[in-house]
């Protein structure tokens, strides 16, 4: 029997901050229409006797009390019996990541689990933008040392970061070569990304969100002085604005591709009007920010689309 549960795997509700935090946004729209909330992290999801389990709780979320969520009630949940979901955790994309994903995909015919669990583990959130690289600054994915000298000299001023981490961490300015920091972030992620470094993220990337195929909205977030992270997490401010026509066609495009690849929620970053290379698949961010700044709730267009 399905019932009206949404099942949110992702890192303890304790570490969220309400603020931001877009798996709390779309729990909180879908308890208006009467869905319990179970939330279990991704190290108690478990095959047991040939059935997908978790070890979790109910909860409900409110948004009015300083304290945001309230545990209900402990449970080990057969996942089968819910109707939706959401993969939230953050990355790295790690094995334990890879593995939850593996988990899922026994029961995705039952469940609608969004994003999809083959389809997140088959795209690599920066490598899957090698297909756009013509609408990218200059890039190159790589561990050879040699070739990211060579990288550097052509293009003076480069940005590295590693394929497979997140939220901004690890992510260097370069304009001269450091061999001992390149060697730390090679022995610590492998492959690493650079890029060309665009002078004009000083006002702002813009995150473009994507549903069901569909550029539902956007917001700019503009690095603190000092800075040329564009992260909500590490400093930045977010504010309201409009894409242009050429990044609202490249928007357009990557949502038909990866709507074909069953991804249902993405985020897409432009700088300058170039594609940066992140396509966010993983457990996207934003919709809070940009409710707050726009007051469109993108959670209702989520539900909806899902017919929740």
């Amino acid at each position: 029997m399905i019932n009206k549960i949404l099942a949110i795997q992702g890192n303890h509700p304790s570490k969220l901050n309400p603020l931001t935090d877009t798996s709390i946004f779309l729990a909180d729209e879908i308890q208006k229409k009467n869905y319990k909330i179970f939330y279990y992290e991704p190290k108690y999801l478990s095959i047991l006797d040939n059935e997908v389990v978790a070890n979790g709780f109910f909860i409900k979320f409110n948004y009015d009390k300083k304290k945001f969520f309230k545990i209900l009630k402990k449970k080990k949940l057969k996942l089968k019996n819910c109707k939706f979901i959401l993969i939230r955790q953050d990355p790295p994309f790690n094995l334990e990541y890879i593995t939850s994903t593996y988990i899922l995909d026994l029961i995705k015919n039952k469940v609608k689990i969004i994003n999809n669990p083959t389809s997140i583990r088959n795209i690599s959130e920066k490598l899957y933008s090698t297909r756009y690289q013509k609408f990218m600054p200059r890039t190159i994915f790589t561990q050879n040392i040699n070739e990211i000298k060579k990288f550097l000299k052509i293009n003076k001023k480069i940005i590295i970061k590693p394929i497979h981490s997140f939220g901004g961490n690890d992510i260097h300015l370069l304009s001269k070569f450091d061999t001992k920091l390149i060697n730390k972030i090679i022995k610590k992620h492998s492959y690493i990304m650079c890029q060309k470094y665009l002078s004009k993220i000083n006002k702002g990337d813009k995150r473009v969100f994507l549903i069901n195929g569909k550029v539902v909205g956007a917001i700019s977030r503009i690095p603190k002085k000092g800075s040329f992270l564009s992260n909500i997490s590490k400093g930045a401010k977010a504010i309201n604005i409009n894409l242009t026509e050429k990044e609202n066609r490249i928007s357009k495009l990557i949502a038909k591709h990866l709507k074909k690849e069953k991804i249902f929620f993405a985020g897409i970053d432009f700088i300058d009007q170039k594609l940066n290379g992140d396509i966010n698949v993983t457990s996207p961010t934003g919709l809070k920010t940009y409710y707050d700044l726009t007051k469109k709730n993108l959670a209702e267009n989520f539900w909806k689309e899902l017919r929740a």
